[in-house]
């Protein structure tokens, strides 16, 4: 198979967000680095060129599912990395701005540094893993949307923030540190991992199972303790609920 390399290189530093959503295996597979270069890109409410802030490189040619694109400079003004890609992979070799990885549906995202709100927004299938820390609403659904992640996984080496897996509803996110408060509030199914600690997990959940290996701190009142369980050669208290939620709340609540 044709392996493709597509190295984009941030030239200077910005202050107001870029909207890179072109910028993702699918849409830039198969091009020249002219053509890369031409690609919209929104700087503010302006419309540019996306060789207006990137040098480009480009090594090789394949489709989607055999595109790597490298990611170097200050990106942390750099909005929307990967949203909506099927195949390939990006790697982004330091932090980056909101909704990376947002509405995902296949290939994996690297992020080196921090990832800022909404990473994997709504995402359906593929991988995103962010080696520092994560903002709120990892996971979740945008303003005015009822569903967020259902499929994928994602994975947090450091800390996240709050209301991650918000109106989850499938997948899997890991956070190796601490998370902020609410994480999987009005979540329907799926997977949240906490090895660390949570402020008020589950809140109006009806369906998924939430596990917190470190401290829980204000746990709300809806859910009925069912004994304890087993994972891993670890002994976990059990909860269901939220019962609150009309008190036929199902989901799954693990405390270590």
């Amino acid at each position: 198979m044709d392996m493709a390399k597509i190295t984009l290189t941030m030239r200077s530093s910005i202050t107001v967000p870029l909207e890179a959503e072109v910028i993702t295996p699918d849409g830039l597979a198969g091009k020249s680095e002219e053509e890369i270069k031409s690609l919209t890109v929104y700087h503010g409410n302006r419309e540019m060129k996306l060789g207006d802030f990137f040098d480009v490189s480009v090594e090789g040619s394949g489709d989607p599912a055999s595109t790597e694109i490298i990611m170097k400079g200050d990106l942390t003004r750099v909005k929307r990395i990967g949203e909506g890609m099927t195949a390939g992979s990006i790697v982004i070799e330091g932090s980056c701005d909101m909704h990376c990885g947002a509405l995902m549906r296949g290939g994996k995202i690297t992020v080196k540094g921090d990832a800022d709100a909404w990473a994997g927004r709504e995402m359906r299938g593929g991988e995103l893993v962010i080696e520092g820390n994560a903002g709120n609403y990892l996971g979740a659904g945008y303003r005015g949307e009822m569903t967020g992640m259902r499929g994928g996984k994602i994975t947090v080496e450091g800390d996240a923030g709050d209301y991650i897996g918000e109106h989850m509803a499938g997948g899997e996110i890991l956070v190796k540190g601490n998370v902020g408060i609410l994480p999987g509030l009005s979540m329907t199914g799926g997977r949240i991992i906490i090895e660390g600690s949570a402020t008020m997990p589950g809140g109006e959940m009806t369906k998924g199972e939430i596990i917190v290996k470190g401290e829980v701190y204000d746990m709300l009142p809806g859910f009925r303790f069912e004994g304890e369980e087993e994972i891993e050669g670890k002994r976990f208290r059990k909860h269901t609920g939220d019962l609150a939620v009309r008190g036929v709340g199902k989901g799954v609540l693990l405390l270590g």
